[in-house]
C-alpha cells in the first residue's frame, strides 16, 4: 500500500456518512419501471420497442447507431405500458422515455455464465477465461451490457477503454474514492462486491495493458483499504496493482485531481486524462465490467445510498427505472424536516422537481435534506471560489457571463473544464448558486452548437 499527501487545495468538508456500515439490502422489483432513453453522455438511444410489447428482464429495449452511447435495458419482465415525454431535471428539456408495468415474474433473457465468482476460488481459471476472450470481444460485450461510467458522469465505458492508437495508456487508477459527503454507495460495493471489482480491473488490465495500476481508497473507509488489500493477495494480483490510501479531502475522487495526485500529472486545459497517459475507473463501473463480460449481465440495477433526513437509512440494490417515490415511502421520508430531495450528494447532486422520476444508471444517492437557501447577494470579488477551484479556473466569470447572456466568456474561460464539484459555491460568501450558472452557461454552449 502507498500512502499520498494531497497536492491540491480542496475542502474539509463534514462527512456524514452515516451509512457506511449499511450492508446492502436488495429491494423489491418496482411495479412499473421507467426508462429515459437520455442515460449516458454522448448520442441518446432509439427504442426498439413499442407499446404493448412484451418484454424480459435485461432484454435492449433501446439502441444507438453513434459510438459514443450505450444501449438501454429492461429491468423488469413485463409488458410497455407506454412511450411518452418526461422532463430531464439536469437540462430542463423534454425526452423520450418507456413505461414498463412488471408481471411480477423477473423472467430473464438467458445467459450463460462464464465463470461464477461466489462459487469458486479458481482465480487462475478466471484469468485463463479473461485472457481466452479477444479485446474486441470484451469490448462487445461491456458495449451490448450498456455500461457506462457509474461514478456519476455516465460516459460509455467501451469507449473509455478503447482509446486511439496514437494515446498510449500507461496508468489505469480504479477510483474508490466516493469523497462526497453523505454517500457510502461505493464503499459498500468494496467491501460487499470486492471480487467482483478486481475481476474487473483485471479485464481492464487486459485491454489497455498498463504498465502501472493504482487502487485509490481515501483514509476515511479503512475497512475497505484493508479488504481489498486481502483480496488482491487472495485473487493472487500483488503483482497487478497497488492501493493508495489518500487524503480524505474534496473533491479528491475527481479524475483530474486524482491524476496529480497519484502520477503528479496535469491533465491540459480542455483535455483527457487520455492525453497524459491516464484511464480512471469508478469501482463501481469495475463491478459492472465483470458481470457484463463474465456473467452476461447488462446494466440494470444500481447500489445506491438513501441517506438524510429518512425513518430508515440504507444502501440499497436497486432496478434502474424505479421510480424515486417509492424508495421515499419505503424508507419514510421525514417531510418536515425535508424541504429538499438531491440526486446525488449536497454537492454536485440535481434537484429532484419530480418524485415520479426514476433512478438512472448515473445516480448513486437519494438525499433528503433541509437547506434552507441563502438570499444571493452582490459578488464582492473577494477571489474565494478563485482559490478553492481545484481545475484553477476563475468561477466568477461563468456567472457574470451567464447573467449577461455572454457564451464567448464561458468558452475562452474554458467552462468545459469545470468539473461541477461545488466548491466555489460552497465558499462563496455572498451565496451565489455558482454550479447552477456554470450548468446553465454548459447548456447555453451546446444549444448555440447544436443551432449551428
Amino acid at each position: 500500500m502507498i500512502k499520498k499527501k494531497s497536492r491540491f487545495r480542496g475542502l474539509d468538508l463534514p462527512e456524514n456518512k452515516f451509512t457506511e456500515h449499511k450492508p446492502i439490502e436488495a429491494i423489491p422489483i418496482p411495479k412499473t419501471a421507467v426508462m429515459p432513453l437520455v442515460q449516458n453522455i454522448g448520442a441518446p438511444c432509439s427504442f426498439i420497442i413499442e407499446k404493448g410489447d412484451a418484454v424480459k428482464t435485461g432484454q435492449k429495449i433501446a439502441d444507438s447507431k453513434s459510438y459514443v452511447s450505450a444501449p438501454i435495458h429492461s429491468p423488469v419482465s413485463g409488458k410497455v405500458k407506454r412511450l411518452s415525454k418526461i422532463l430531464n431535471p439536469v437540462t430542463g428539456a423534454l425526452m423520450d422515455s418507456a413505461t414498463i408495468e412488471s408481471d411480477g415474474e423477473d423472467s430473464r433473457v438467458q445467459t450463460d455464465p462464464l465463470f461464477d465468482i461466489d462459487a469458486s476460488k479458481d482465480y487462475g481459471q478466471l484469468v485463463n477465461i479473461i485472457d481466452s476472450i479477444s479485446r474486441e470481444d470484451i469490448l462487445s460485450r461491456i458495449r451490448e451490457g450498456g455500461i457506462v461510467g457509474l461514478g456519476g458522469a455516465a460516459f460509455p465505458t467501451h469507449v473509455k477503454l478503447n482509446p486511439p492508437p496514437e494515446k498510449e495508456i500507461d496508468t489505469v487508477i480504479l477510483n474508490g474514492c466516493e469523497c462526497e459527503p453523505f454517500i457510502t454507495s461505493d464503499h459498500r460495493v468494496m467491501l460487499e462486491y470486492g471480487k467482483q471489482v478486481l475481476a474487473g480491473l483485471y479485464i481492464i488490465k487486459r485491454l489497455l495493458d498498463p504498465e502501472s495500476i493504482y487502487i485509490a481508497i481515501e483514509d476515511n473507509k479503512k475497512d475497505a483499504i484493508e479488504s481489498m488489500g486481502e483480496l488482491v493477495t487472495e485473487m493472487g494480483f500483488e503483482d497487478m496493482c497497488r492501493i493508495v490510501s489518500l487524503p480524505s479531502r474534496y473533491p479528491m475522487g475527481a479524475e483530474k485531481t486524482l491524476i496529480k495526485t497519484i502520477v503528479n500529472r496535469a491533465v491540459p486545459m480542455g483535455g483527457l486524462p487520455m492525453d497524459v497517459g491516464v484511464v480512471v475507473n469508478n469501482v463501481t463501473t469495475s463491478k459492472a465490467i465483470y458481470e457484463a463480460v463474465i456473467e452476461g449481465q447488462p446494466l440494470i440495477s444500481k447500489v445506491i445510498t438513501i441517506t438524510g433526513e429518512y425513518e430508515e437509512i440504507k444502501n440499497v440494490l436497486v432496478r434502474i427505472g424505479t421510480p424515486i417515490s417509492e424508495l421515499l415511502e419505503m424508507c419514510g421520508i421525514n417531510r418536515e424536516k425535508a424541504n429538499k430531495v438531491i440526486v446525488g450528494g449536497p454537492m454536485m447532486g440535481n434537484l429532484l422537481l419530480d418524485p415520479d422520476f426514476p433512478v438512472t444508471k448515473g445516480a448513486n444517492c437519494i438525499l433528503a435534506m433541509d437547506s434552507r437557501i441563502p438570499q444571493e447577494q452582490n459578488c464582492i470579488k473577494c477571489g474565494r471560489c478563485v482559490k478553492i477551484c481545484p481545475m484553477n479556473l476563475e468561477p466568477l466569470v461563468y456567472a457574470r457571463n451567464v447573467k449577461s447572456g455572454r457564451s464567448e466568456g464561458l468558452k475562452d474561460f474554458y467552462i468545459s473544464n469545470c468539473i461541477e464539484c461545488g466548491s466555489c459555491a460552497y465558499v462563496c460568501p455572498s451565496n451565489i448558486p455558482i454550479v447552477g450558472y456554470i450548468k446553465a452557461g454548459k447548456a447555453m454552449l451546446a444549444r448555440e452548437q447544436n443551432a449551428g
